[in-house]
């Protein structure tokens, strides 16, 4: 058995790393974490998909409890403004929208009343999206025996008040932290493995198995195992952002929204207590000055901290996980925060890390396994990303053209080519998003199929009147019985200040 662990490096990676790894094995793994305060953390990201839910679960932490302690607020999916065209806006959302009708998705029968010039807004027909544009909440799991799936949604949050908690939960189970800044790393020359480290003051810091959490410099698996890094930039361009949070606006939105700009975009993400708002930009096409200027002029009130800059690009390792070592967080590799998937690539890390926990043998397929998983995880993620960019019908201005007329992936080529013809879409079971979410954004930046199912065009435009007119009623009695979303935080998690 492997008894001891190292994690260089805290955050949100490292400590989210530390507090499930101890909460499984501990206290037989021993674990001890090496961070620095002088070093600091990136920080800014606060929106998460529906997966974040399963942390709370497997650390025993309450949902309320949680959200409360993270000045938290409910994510019904992600609005989309500017992306197709200039005034287009659209809504991704993490529910499903509509309900099968026999063997056909429900976007099939909105296909076919389109057809027949008897459409509705897609958005229309989601749950998610309607009880998001009224700003309501309450976690329904399902709508009686309508057939129609409840509330599917995540959590905004301050990604610093979570490291908090997450190493409070660590150092509750036994996980060690060290302040310090690491001088050497020390590789044993018989196998290549990560042995120690080494401290500025002389500490040395030694293990069987190391999570570096180190960030973009991925002090162990880049400087120190050479695994070098695949650059994405020219699928996902943007290599640049800057970040400030905002006053609070009058109402407490359930949903982040992307706004397009003239060469990237810019985050909205209503906390409790404040707005956390940046501007995701490409530095070939706007000076950092400018992207600064246009976040402070689309502000919803007054900022409340200077803006910080960032720099960042897109990619993965060619391998997370090499020799004893696995990269997690940054050190593995980023995609911008578009669709909000950099906590779950570490939530999805440190799962997989504990499915394939190697004894000391450190066993080569068990390692290959870890990597194979992974990069599909980055590859399909990807896919769905350089969508977004890569299906728009803006000619404003150069940024946009160079993505609507990029190379793609043929991966994605081929999902896109398939869609068109009659609105097909095949999901490996594997991938992260669904196919509702690979429709919303496929109808929501105008791709729309040439033609529906076959099948559907059995559909009279009564039956179509009735099925889509029933789902819409039944919504619209059900959202008006709702709280609203700051209700309902006001009633059940209310951030507690804390010093």
């Amino acid at each position: 058995m492997i008894e001891k662990a190292v994690v260089v490096g805290g955050g949100t990676a490292g400590w989210m790393a530390a507090a499930l790894l101890s909460r499984i094995a501990g206290p037989r793994l021993r674990i001890e974490l090496v961070e620095s305060e002088r070093i600091g953390i990136i920080g800014v990201g606060e929106a998460t998909i529906p997966q974040i839910r399963y942390i709370c679960d497997a650390l025993g932490i309450p949902e309320h409890e949680f959200l409360a302690r993270v000045n938290g607020s409910y994510k019904l999916g992600i609005e989309f403004v500017n992306w197709g065209r200039n005034g287009d806006s659209y809504i991704h959302t993490f529910g499903d929208t509509g309900r099968r009708l026999g063997i056909l998705d429900f976007h099939q029968v909105w296909l076919r009343s389109r057809e027949l010039n008897l459409d509705k807004e897609f958005a229309r027909y989601s749950f998610n999206a309607r009880v998001a544009g009224a700003n309501k909440f309450s976690p329904i799991e399902k709508l009686g025996n309508t057939g129609i799936y409840g509330i599917g949604y995540a959590f905004h949050f301050d990604a610093a008040l979570v490291a908090r908690l997450l190493r409070e939960v660590a150092e509750k189970q036994g996980v060690v932290r060290t302040e310090g800044i690491i001088e050497n790393v020390a590789v044993n020359p018989d196998n290549g493995h990560v042995s120690s480290l080494t401290l500025q003051d002389g500490r040395q810091v030694s293990g069987e198995i190391f999570l570096d959490c180190s960030g973009f410099r991925g002090l162990l698996i880049g400087e120190t195992l050479g695994v070098e890094h695949e650059d994405w930039s020219h699928w996902l361009p943007a290599d640049s952002a800057v970040a400030v949070q905002c006053e609070n606006a009058a109402e407490l939105a359930p949903y982040t929204r992307a706004t397009a700009l003239s060469a990237g975009w810019q985050w909205r993400i209503p906390l409790q207590h404040r707005i956390g708002n940046g501007h995701v930009y490409c530095s070939d096409y706007v000076s950092d000055q400018d992207a600064a200027d246009m976040l402070l002029a689309n502000l919803d009130a007054a900022p409340t901290t200077e803006p910080r800059q960032l720099r960042f690009r897109t990619g993965k390792r060619a391998s997370f996980w090499k020799k004893n070592c696995i990269a997690l967080g940054l050190s593995s590799g980023f995609m911008e925060p578009l669709e909000s998937t950099s906590i779950h690539l570490v939530q999805a890390g440190v799962s997989r890390l504990i499915d394939l926990f190697p004894t000391r043998e450190f066993t080569r397929r068990d390692i290959d396994e870890y990597n194979a998983r992974t990069h599909f995880d980055y590859d399909t993620i990807r896919d769905f990303l350089i969508l977004h960019y890569h299906a728009n019908q803006r000619d404003d201005t150069e940024f946009w053209r160079y993505c609507a007329n990029m190379s793609i992936p043929d991966s994605l080529k081929d999902k896109i080519e398939l869609w068109q013809g009659h609105g097909r879409f095949y999901r490996n079971d594997l991938e992260l998003f669904t196919s509702a979410s690979w429709v919303q954004v496929f109808l929501g930046q105008n791709i729309v199929p040439r033609d529906c199912h076959g099948i559907a065009k059995v559909l009279t435009p009564q039956q179509i009147e009735d099925y889509m007119g029933n789902i819409d009623d039944y919504l619209t009695k059900v959202v008006a019985k709702m709280p609203t979303h700051a209700e309902y935080i006001e009633k059940n998690c209310r951030y507690r200040h804390e010093t």
